[in-house]
């Protein structure tokens, strides 16, 4: 099989020749820094992209909209438990993950017990989300405890500790994608829902499960984007509703389910921050960068789709 033939290079040929644009235009200058950037910036669009490559891959019309309130909402409760002290890191984390896995459980009690579509069920469960997380913060900016600030933006062995996170998550999925019944399973589900029961997958284990861990994603992306940035804000999560869905689709996860690209993931991620850097770079206003972001994602999509139509 071709190089080509595989969905995820696609993504990773648009990050390496924005990130040669890029750096033509500054002529070398900040190459380290920009790279530094990509990874750091780029791993928390892979986290949460992991998790919606998941949901996506149990087939059509499953999406988790809730995300960037669910974001929110830990990385709120998190910091308010550690109230800044030394030494409370885990404890946060632990909040984090806890909030992320509520909302999952709501999320797909709201699917299963009310036969919600997912969409719907997501984005209602997301509006009581962000008002909790309103109604807990205050305006107020509590600051992560030092430690775990440093943690979050420092790096190791070159590169940023938040793209470890990310890299390891990444590794992990992938051999859960491809090592595991569970994996087999919800590929199974996305394509065919139905022969899937047939065949005696437990499919609701699979749908719920899936909406769990996205959740728990989103808590943990939310968690360390607080701690990165330095606290949590009210909108810190908005940029990641559809930064969430464009990396799984311009990362090759098929959008009729069944199939799951985790390479390609983080290959769209990046591709995402270097774009924008490089129209940044070019001096192009707020309006053109979105045109643009929007036809070279379409333009990706396309040549992604006609050459595995080809082979």
């Amino acid at each position: 099989m071709s190089v080509l033939s595989k969905p995820w290079i696609w993504a990773w040929l648009a990050a390496l020749v924005t990130f040669a644009a890029t750096i033509g235009l500054t002529s070398g200058r900040g190459t380290g820094e920009l790279a530094y950037a990509a990874l750091s910036f780029g791993a928390f669009a892979a986290i949460v992209g992991m998790g919606q490559m998941l949901v996506i891959t149990l087939g059509p019309g499953n999406v988790d909209l809730s995300i960037p309130a669910v974001m929110t909402l830990s990385a709120t409760l998190a910091l308010k438990a550690m109230g800044s002290e030394p030494g409370t890191a885990l404890m946060g984390l632990g909040v984090a993950l806890a909030v992320g896995i509520g909302a999952g459980i709501a999320n797909y009690a709201l699917i299963f017990l009310l036969r919600l579509p997912p969409i719907i069920a997501t984005l209602a469960a997301s509006l009581v989300y962000q008002s909790l997380a309103i109604w807990s913060n205050r305006g107020l900016r509590i600051r992560p405890p030092e430690g775990l600030a440093d943690f979050a933006t420092g790096r190791m062995l070159g590169l940023p500790n938040v793209a470890w996170v990310g890299l390891v998550i990444a590794v992990v999925l992938w051999a859960v994608l491809e090592r595991s019944i569970w994996g087999r399973w919800l590929l199974a589900s996305g394509q065919n829902m139905r022969a899937a029961r047939l065949a005696g997958i437990p499919v609701e284990l699979v749908r719920a499960t899936t909406y769990l861990v996205v959740a728990a994603l989103a808590g943990l992306a939310g968690y360390l984007l607080a701690s990165f940035s330095g606290g949590a804000a009210l909108n810190m999560g908005a940029e990641y509703l559809l930064t969430s869905i464009a990396v799984v689709v311009i990362g090759g996860t098929s959008i009729a389910g069944g199939y799951s690209n985790v390479p390609g993931v983080w290959g769209a991620a990046l591709f995402m921050f270097l774009v924008v850097s490089m129209l940044n770079s070019y001096g192009a206003g707020a309006g053109v960068r979105s045109v643009l972001t929007g036809a070279i994602i379409i333009g990706i999509v396309i040549a992604a789709s006609t050459r595995r139509l080809r082979t």
